[in-house]
């Protein structure tokens, strides 16, 4: 099979054209999107899963997520299977609709840069949907979010977090920061490593992310007028706890996350 990273064609003359029926469906979505978190998320930010049964609120997050995605032209796809509430999720990060895919299909609370909490309109949607922001750099915003993040685990909820601590392009899985893992220790839950791969045709999107210097809305506004192409969201085998050595936790995660990503590139 032919290797070589899969990317749109240079001139896409269908570009146009999607974005003249995606621009407002997605608007009549984000409308969608502000009734569901002020009438339903609002009203059951605790609620958690139980004997493995999702809540009203969880479904409503991942219909949303879902219904986004098909807007800019992603199937969502599941690759094995989700372990039940509370887990720690970690995933590789290439772009900010990874959050989206991975709440496709689990409604988790995620740990994301404390700049989101004051974006107009989307920072209370995330915090809404139980978003844990973390200020980059600062060692006491770290505590404190850790401190959340295990108090969210003991309470039922899962929580996915983005080991790497910030984006990559190109396809290259960046090292894992291995001091996230302590808060699945801490509250004796699991750690799964999911995969997030885009593909066309069966071949990798590598640039379905963002690229080098692209800009948020430089890759949003690219991504909704992008060809239809799948994204994939592999739920790997658990990370075995091992608590005198968070860093072969981290190393073993990328390591499963990587294979998932290579599988069908070799």
């Amino acid at each position: 099979m032919d290797t070589a990273p899969a990317t749109a064609p240079a001139r896409d003359a269908w570009r146009p054209l999607r974005y003249v029926w995606r621009i407002p469906l997605l608007l009549l979505h984000i409308v969608l999107g502000i009734l569901l978190c002020a009438g339903i998320l609002s009203w059951n930010t605790h609620r958690v899963m139980v004997d493995g049964r999702e809540p009203f609120a969880h479904r409503m997050i991942r219909w949303w997520s879902t219904a986004l995605m098909r807007i800019f032209g992603l199937r969502s796809v599941r690759m094995g299977k989700p372990l039940a509430d509370p887990v720690l999720f970690v995933a590789n990060h290439t772009s900010w609709i990874d959050i989206e895919l991975l709440h496709s299909q689990r409604a988790a609370c995620f740990v994301a840069k404390a700049e989101i909490a004051r974006w107009p309109l989307v920072g209370w949607m995330a915090a809404t949907g139980g978003t844990i922001f973390h200020r980059r750099g600062n060692n006491h915003s770290l505590a404190a979010v850790m401190q959340t993040m295990v108090d969210r685990l003991r309470g039922g909820r899962s929580v996915a977090v983005f080991p790497e601590g910030g984006t990559g392009h190109g396809g290259v899985l960046k090292t894992f920061h291995a001091r996230i893992f302590q808060a699945a220790l801490d509250a004796s839950v699991p750690v799964q490593p999911v995969a997030l791969r885009f593909a066309r045709n069966g071949r990798r999107v590598v640039d379905a992310g963002f690229r080098e210097g692209e800009s948020f809305m430089g890759n949003f506004l690219r991504l909704l007028g992008e060809a239809p192409m799948d994204a994939e969201v592999h739920f790997l085998e658990p990370v075995p706890a091992t608590p005198d050595a968070r860093r072969r936790m981290a190393e073993l995660a990328r390591e499963r996350i990587g294979a998932a990503l290579a599988d069908r590139d070799a």
